[in-house]
Order: C-alpha cells, then sequence, then structure tokens
C-alpha cells in the first residue's frame, strides 16, 4: 500500500483544549485510518509551520476520507498530504518514465522573440 505524510495545524481551540486536558491524539488518529483501510505508522507533534506530522499507509481513497473527516472534525486546518515512495520503488519509476518519454512530445514552445519598444 502507498505511504502518506500528511502535515497540518492544529486550531486554537483544540490547542487549548490539549492544554485543559492533556491527551495522546495518536490513538483517535489510528482509530481513523483503521476506519478507512489504512494504518497508522507514525504520529508526531512538530514545531514550526505545522504543528503534527502523520505518516500512513493506506488505500489513496482510504487517506482521502481519514483527511476530509478529520478536517469536518474541526479542529485541524491547513491539511497537507503527499505520498512518499522509497527509493528502490522510485527507481523503476524512473526507469519506467524514460521507457514512456522517449515517445513523448511535450508542449510546442513560442520562439523567443525580443520585445520591441515604443519610441
Amino acid at each position: 500500500m502507498p505511504t502518506f505524510i500528511t502535515q497540518g495545524r492544529y486550531t486554537p481551540d483544540a490547542i487549548r483544549s490539549m492544554v485543559s486536558h492533556p491527551q495522546d491524539r495518536s490513538k483517535e488518529v489510528e482509530k481513523l485510518f483503521k476506519a478507512t483501510g489504512g494504518k497508522l505508522l507514525g504520529y508526531y507533534m512538530t514545531f514550526g509551520e505545522y504543528d503534527f506530522l502523520v505518516i500512513s499507509e493506506g488505500p489513496d481513497e482510504g487517506v482521502a476520507v481519514s483527511t476530509i473527516a478529520a478536517a469536518a472534525a474541526g479542529g485541524v486546518t491547513d491539511l497537507k498530504t503527499v505520498m512518499a515512495i522509497p527509493g528502490p520503488q522510485m527507481v523503476d519509476a524512473f526507469t519506467r518514465a524514460a521507457a514512456v518519454t522517449s515517445g513523448f512530445r511535450g508542449p510546442v514552445q513560442a520562439e523567443h522573440r525580443p520585445v520591441q519598444q515604443a519610441h
């Protein structure tokens, strides 16, 4: 199954709630992924641009459903999910891409003409 990395931020209300009632959010996140056919591989609180980082695996639609459900619950915002591909699998992807690209023609680029300025 594909691996995904999701980053996001907690809303100010969610942070206040976690300060008032500290809790391990990884248990709830794990339940969410299980319900959509996925698996939580890692859950980390982070400092900087994002508040948390989740590493999961599962079917594409399962990860999408989990992300939508988390956003709908109202405690998170600015979710960003990317697929993570291990190096050995990327070698295969690059090899397959080379075979496809040999017959692929990209968009025709317009000739570069200097812009004439009005005098």
